[in-house]
Parts: structure tokens; C-alpha cells; sequence
């Protein structure tokens, strides 16, 4: 039977970014393919050029996530003032200034500025298990290589932002599952009432819920780690099930 990598991404904010619109940073209700690889390659030290690392891990990846608690969304409101002739850094690693704008406005010491506005929703007090496998699973990096890894990790880890710091350790343990939506149902459940539902999402061809109670959707939540784009679709379900039980 298939050994499954638990993790347990638990904080008071966190960000599971989707499709950022203008100036509007939105979030997903589950973990996307592309930021579980980045968490792992931050814990094993990559930089952003190792491109075919992250496209290779990337690849390998199966993933499932439960929803633990219910979704609490919180927008937050930020502004900053930009001058004329400020300059950023990139992730190509060179600095980038902005074109001349009308939108500038004149300060009394002579300089122009203008104020920038943005939206970043977060998630709140969000409590997710993910259980995932490799294949092929002998190639470098092992899930062992991966739980080492989030234990004594290169650099900080956060979920999705940088101010989503964990709240607890993010390496869960193990589940032995004959795939990614067995291991969900039967890794750490929760206290329950016997009536709470988890909403659950998973690969598809990773297991099916009794009776149909699924819906297969197309997801778009991968990365081209040399071009930092978006694309491709990967076919995933999407369910909710009854824990009979409770475990911690």
C-alpha cells in the first residue's frame, strides 16, 4: 500500500493564492500544485533559478487537500507611496523602475509621487491537511528527503505569503492509502459531531466518493518555473464526506 507525506498547514493567516486580477491579490479555498512546490523547494534551499528543479518536482507531485475548518476570508486595505524614481527589485534579479505617469502627483520638496492601492485576501485561522506521494517515488527528491526537509528547513517557511507564518510543525506524519483520497479520509480526523462535512479536493484517478458524491473540475494551478507563468489544466475532484469517529 502506497506511504502518503502528511502536512498539517495551520496559521492565522494564510494565502492560497489564485488568479491575481489588477490590483486584487484573490486566494483559492485549497492549496495550489504550484505553492506546495514552492514550499518544498524553499525547504530544501532552491533558488528561483533552479527552474527544472521546480518543474521536475512539480511533475511528480500528487496531491489532496482537507479542509479542517470552515473558510474565514479577510481582505486587507494597503497603500504605499511610490516615487518617480524608485526602483524594485525582480526576480530576474535586476532592478526595475516605472514609466512616467500622469497619475503623479507634485510634493513640496519637488518630487513626484503617487500612492499605490491594493487588495490581499487571506484566508483566517485556517486548519488544512494535505496528503500527498511522488511518482516516480524513488527519484531525488524522496519524501524523506521532503520531511527531513520541512523539519530543518534552508530558509523560512510560510503558506503563501510571507506574513503566513505556521502556527505548528508542517510535517504530519505518515499514511499508508491505497491513494490520495484514502489517505484523506483516514489521516488525523478531527473532533467532530458525527454531522460535520470536510471538503476535500484531489487528483482525479486518486479514488472516487461512494455514490458519485464528487465533481470532477479542470484546475489551473501550475507553473512554468522559467517563464514564472501560469498555464496547463489538470483534472481534479472535489467532495465532501462524514467522518465516522473522531480521532485527533
Amino acid at each position: 500500500m502506497p506511504r502518503h507525506l502528511l502536512l498539517r498547514l495551520e496559521a492565522p493567516l494564510i494565502a492560497f493564492g489564485g488568479e491575481t486580477i489588477d490590483n486584487f491579490g484573490v486566494i483559492r479555498d485549497f492549496p495550489a500544485l504550484s505553492m506546495l512546490t514552492g514550499l518544498f523547494a524553499n525547504a530544501l534551499g532552491w533558488r528561483r533559478e533552479d527552474c527544472e528543479l521546480h518543474d521536475r518536482l512539480q511533475s511528480r507531485l500528487l496531491i489532496g487537500s482537507r479542509l479542517n475548518t470552515p473558510i474565514q476570508r479577510l481582505r486587507e486595505y494597503q497603500t504605499a507611496q511610490l516615487f518617480e524614481k524608485d526602483q524594485g527589485w525582480t526576480t530576474f534579479g535586476v532592478p526595475e523602475g516605472r514609466a512616467p505617469s500622469p497619475s503623479y502627483s507634485m510634493q513640496a520638496d519637488g518630487r513626484k509621487s503617487l500612492t499605490w492601492q491594493r487588495y490581499r485576501d487571506y484566508h483566517a485561522s485556517l486548519n488544512v491537511l494535505v496528503a500527498l506521494r511522488l511518482e516516480p517515488s524513488d527519484d531525488a527528491p524522496t519524501l524523506d528527503d521532503l520531511a527531513v526537509a520541512l523539519d530543518h528547513p534552508a530558509r523560512p517557511l510560510f503558506i503563501g505569503r510571507k506574513p503566513c507564518l505556521p502556527s505548528h510543525r508542517i510535517f504530519a506524519g505518515w499514511q499508508e492509502a491505497d491513494n490520495v483520497l484514502h489517505a484523506l479520509q483516514l489521516a488525523h480526523l478531527p473532533q467532530t459531531d458525527g454531522k460535520q462535512s470536510l471538503r476535500m479536493q484531489w487528483p482525479d484517478g486518486e479514488g472516487r466518493l461512494a455514490g458519485d458524491k464528487d465533481r470532477l473540475i479542470d484546475l489551473c494551478d501550475e507553473r512554468n518555473w522559467t517563464s514564472g507563468v501560469h498555464g496547463g489544466w489538470r483534472p481534479v475532484r472535489e467532495g465532501s464526506f462524514t467522518p465516522q469517529g473522531a480521532q485527533t
